[in-house]
């Protein structure tokens, strides 16, 4: 059936509905950005800053020590290290050599680390040096041969080094001999640019794990031209910035894919330059953007709540923000609109999946927005609702499970042909998230397939309800849930955290949830709580209230 793409009537003359993609590497486009826009500020880190002449160079440098170990094309380097700038000059080392990167968050834990570096095939790491000794638990039980560790301070302007190194002074000192020091690495590397032919179509660049909220981790296989494209579709997207003059926040972590494409990649696509932080402090945060003036600010919806509810918050200037890029987990609507009167810029709400590099749709910055909505399909970007019950394409207001079809969609997962084919039909990605279409085109989330709550027979989709909760004025956060129930089958149950010094009982927000919802919406249960457990870039991890849940069943 063809897809009625009524959404394009909504583009703004700048932005075009089908794109001319670069046949061009990523190490490639570091070459080419770097020889256009040497001068340009690359990286500013803590205030000290790197221009992309200085950034190439070092890349250079790296990749040419990593081949003298061995390294070459289709070998997996892993990369564990926060925003810094040496998980950019690591990232582009590889992968200049033809190498794979294997993106590994720093809080996981030794027996994660295991599985993602035995998994890939990992051959090389490089790692905080505080963080090593979980890497030499388990190395021996991996195909690691080199562990290239590095310090946050190495590229800390001085007094902030010096400030660092009495802080640390009487910290725990671990390290082996045999480690290779990423500064040791630069000295001995030479800035020669290797002979290395890549098709960026065919040959992987990314193996991008997925959060394994819903099984064991799959890695993602993402080509150049993946990365690429979806780096591309975003600059089409963000038509009014220019080249050369923007400067983005970059605090989403870049070993998540929404981070990498939209902080990392994006930057350097278009000699942007990078704020890195390499944690997400509210304080930090703020200070930054007061003294850094960001103009693109990508971040998650806890991000926006946390700063939303700092006390002191009209201290910090914030006005240098011009658009937002909200992902990873739905964006409440009245979040969105208490930011954009803070900031004075726009917060547009995205969707995306790491299979898809990640970014699919979203709402346009400059354009008609509908809030609650996920936005547009990107130019190049297919997509259809499917029913649940027959496979076929919903009619208009339908909710079904989102296909999306694009140049930015995954190869498979990396050793699992079985789930491959499960979500990959004829070039269509199965995102397993539920949606509807309306009549002008934008589309909306309504849950995960697996979150659906089917309680007496009625569909109830969480999102709707924590949109509701949201609005209360004494609720910080909440999320949805069903749980087991002997007579409705499954029952919702919601999870808040209250803005501090407010207070607030469950007979209030269930009288309050009864205004709005259908009575079989309405949560049967609340549980109040101090925080709730989230990824490493801020999403709300509900399967994990699951399996709490579950296992009280079982005692």
């Amino acid at each position: 059936m063809e897809t009625n793409k009524r959404w394009l009537d909504l583009y703004p003359e700048e932005i075009s509905p089908t794109i001319e993609y670069e046949n061009i590497s990523l190490g490639g486009m570091l070459q080419k950005i770097s020889s256009l826009y040497p001068n340009n500020n690359a990286i500013s880190f803590f205030g000290n800053r790197i221009n992309y002449f200085d950034l190439y160079k070092k890349t250079l440098r790296f990749s040419q020590y990593l081949s003298s170990i061995g390294v070459k094309k289709g070998d997996k380097v892993a990369i564990m290290l926060p925003n810094c700038p040496q998980a950019v000059i690591a990232f582009f080392s590889t992968l200049i050599l033809g190498a794979i990167v294997v993106e590994i968050n720093p809080l996981y834990t030794e027996r994660e680390i295991q599985f993602h570096l035995v998994d890939s095939e990992s051959s090389v790491i490089i790692v905080l040096d505080s963080l090593v000794k979980k890497v030499d638990a388990i190395k021996d039980s991996t195909g690691v041969k080199n562990v290239i560790t590095t310090s946050i301070d190495e590229y800390f302007p001085i007094y902030l080094k010096v400030l660092y190194k009495i802080k640390t002074l009487n910290s725990e000192k671990y390290g082996r001999d045999e480690h290779i020091k990423f500064q040791s690495a630069l000295k001995l590397g030479k800035a020669i640019e290797p002979n290395v032919e890549i098709n960026p179509l065919k040959d992987l660049a990314l193996l991008q794990y997925t959060g394994g909220t819903t099984g064991v981790p799959k890695g993602v296989m993402l080509t150049h031209y993946n990365l690429i494209a979806n780096t591309r579709q975003c600059n089409e997207w963000l038509c009014e910035c220019k080249t050369g003059e923007e400067r983005v926040l970059c605090i989403l972590p870049f070993f998540h894919v929404f981070g990498l494409t939209t902080g990392m990649l994006l930057c350097v696509s278009q000699a942007y330059e990078m704020i890195l932080l390499p944690r997400f402090q509210i304080k930090e945060v703020l200070n930054t953007i007061t003294k850094s003036k960001p103009t693109l600010f990508p971040g998650t919806p806890t991000m926006y709540i946390a700063l939303l509810n700092t006390k002191d918050l009209q201290k910090y200037n914030l006005n240098s923000i011009n658009v937002c890029v909200s992902g990873s987990a739905p964006l409440p609507v009245e979040v969105q609109e208490q930011f954009e009167k803070v900031t004075g810029g726009k917060i547009i709400e995205g969707y995306g999946l790491t299979e898809a590099s990640p970014v699919t749709h979203a709402n346009l910055p400059w354009g008609i927005r509908k809030k609650g909505s996920i936005g547009l399909p990107w130019p190049d970007v297919e997509t259809k609702i499917i029913s649940l019950n027959d496979n076929q394409e919903c009619n208009v207001g339908e909710v079904g499970e989102l296909w999306v079809k694009g140049p930015q969609v995954m190869q498979g997962y990396w050793k699992n042909e079985d789930e491959t084919n499960s979500v990959l039909t004829k070039g269509w990605l199965n995102t397993g998230d539920l949606a509807y279409e309306d009549e002008e085109g934008f589309f909306y989330i309504v849950g995960r397939k697996k979150d659906m709550i089917i309680a007496s027979g009625f569909n109830v989709y969480p999102r709707e309800i924590e949109e509701v909760l949201y609005e209360h004025p004494q609720v910080k956060e909440a999320t949805v849930i069903g749980i087991p129930d002997p007579y409705r089958g499954e029952t919702v149950k919601a999870f808040i955290v209250l803005k501090e010094t407010e207070e607030c009982s469950v007979d209030e927000l269930d009288n309050y949830c009864r205004r709005y919802l259908a009575s079989y919406k309405v949560p049967k249960q609340y549980e109040f709580r101090s925080e709730l457990p989230k990824t490493a870039v801020g999403k709300i991890l509900r399967r994990s209230l699951v399996d709490e849940e579950i296992n009280k069943l079982k005692k």
